[in-house]
């Protein structure tokens, strides 16, 4: 299994994987507006997505935006996607795709890699938290829907 920085040329091979990630936290299916949004990140290089891939079978991603902090005036990363399919989960995968984000993150000189999950995502919980990633305890996180 190999783990790169997509580019534009690997559109087709991550659409459906998206398509299921966004199925996963209960959206309906869109496989045309998924391969619509991932080509103008790509393209316009809004952010860092990773793929692994097995057998020239794409199998799992994960998407990374940038941000800053204003309290330490320094880069910090998101990870806001993280999604390995059905059949390629237990092989490693997800563990690739956290090590190259934290590598590009390491590499652009960035304070911290910050994500959220839903809280029933116990699976990938421990992935984090066995890879250092900290829970918060101390701070909400608020969203003002506008749509």
């Amino acid at each position: 299994m190999k783990v790169a920085r997509a580019r534009l040329s690997d559109l087709e091979g991550i659409v459906d994987l998206f398509n299921s990630y966004r199925m996963f936290y209960h959206q309906v299916t869109d496989r045309s507006a998924a391969k619509r949004y991932l080509e103008e990140r790509l393209s316009r290089d809004e952010s860092v997505i990773f793929v692994a891939v097995e057998k020239e079978s794409y199998v799992g991603f994960t998407q990374l935006y940038p941000s800053f902090s204003s309290i330490y005036m320094e880069r910090i990363w998101k990870l806001n996607d993280l999604y390995v399919s059905q059949e390629a989960r237990n092989q490693g995968a997800g563990q690739m795709l956290l090590d190259a984000a934290k590598e590009h993150a390491e590499q652009t000189n960035a304070k911290s890699l910050i994500l959220e999950t839903d809280r029933d995502n116990v699976h990938a919980q421990a992935l984090y938290e066995k890879n250092g990633y900290i829970k918060e305890e101390t701070v909400y996180h608020y969203t003002l829907p506008l749509k």
